[in-house]
Parts: C-alpha cells; structure tokens; sequence
C-alpha cells in the first residue's frame, strides 16, 4: 500500500467514526464522554467534595447545561518513579453531540481542572452512542 492510500485509509476511517453508529428507531447517533478527575494533590487526598461541586458548578454546568452526570471512582496507575499510585477520582459521563464545539468544551474543562487542582492530566474516554431522551 502506498502512502498516500495509507492516508486515505486513515482519513476515511476517522470520518466514520464522527458519523456515528446506525440507530435504532427513536434514537439519534451521538457520542459520550467519560472524564476522570483525580483528587489527590501531591500524592495526598486533596479535592474535597466541597471544592468538587464547586468546580461542576463553575465550569462543567454553564459548558454542558444539557446535564452530566457525576460518579464516584478509585484509580490507579504507575508512576513516574514505577510506583503504584491510587487514588479517588470523580466520573462525569456527558452525552456529546458529534460537533468540534463540544469537544472544545470538554478539553477547556480538563484544562479548567487540571490549573486549579494541580493535576498532571484528566482521563477522557470517548465513545460513539445511540441517544434517546
């Protein structure tokens, strides 16, 4: 295969995956988002629920008014020194629509997160979905 096909290939298939799965009746192709926010700051328990809340409140809820929700979580991974590190974290699932808009908005909310907790990084996990309210 040459390289421009390989491009091709690549280019046609991210555009597929924008497009979104075929629905079923009454439902309407859009996409999901999960964003975990890790609470620790400098290796301690640092985000309270209280400083949480506030932050859905100021930045999640006027870029996502449609609704979001919040879960509880606990990860883990390994660290820069090969160390395991876990952690609580908060889950929020946003229901997307396949727009550049929102994934604006997704990305200045991690960024919003990350400044004000100190964070190295904020876990998205995208996903195409079959939505119906």
């Amino acid at each position: 295969m040459t390289l421009t096909a390989a491009v091709s290939v690549l280019a046609l298939g991210g555009c597929a995956s924008l497009i979104g799965p075929s629905c079923p009746a009454g439902q309407e192709p859009m996409r999901t988002a999960q964003l975990f926010f890790g609470q620790n700051i400098g290796g301690k328990p640092g985000v309270s629920e209280a400083d949480f809340r506030k932050f859905v409140d100021e930045e999640l809820t006027p870029r996502f008014p449609s609704g979001l929700t919040v879960l509880e979580g606990g990860g883990q991974w390994k660290g820069d020194e090969n160390k395991l590190i876990r952690e609580a974290s908060k889950v929020v699932v946003l229901v997307l629509p396949n727009a550049i808009e929102a994934n604006l908005k997704v990305n200045a909310a991690r960024k919003a997160y990350k400044a004000r907790f100190n964070q190295e990084s904020v876990l998205l996990v995208t996903q195409p979905a079959c939505v119906d309210f």
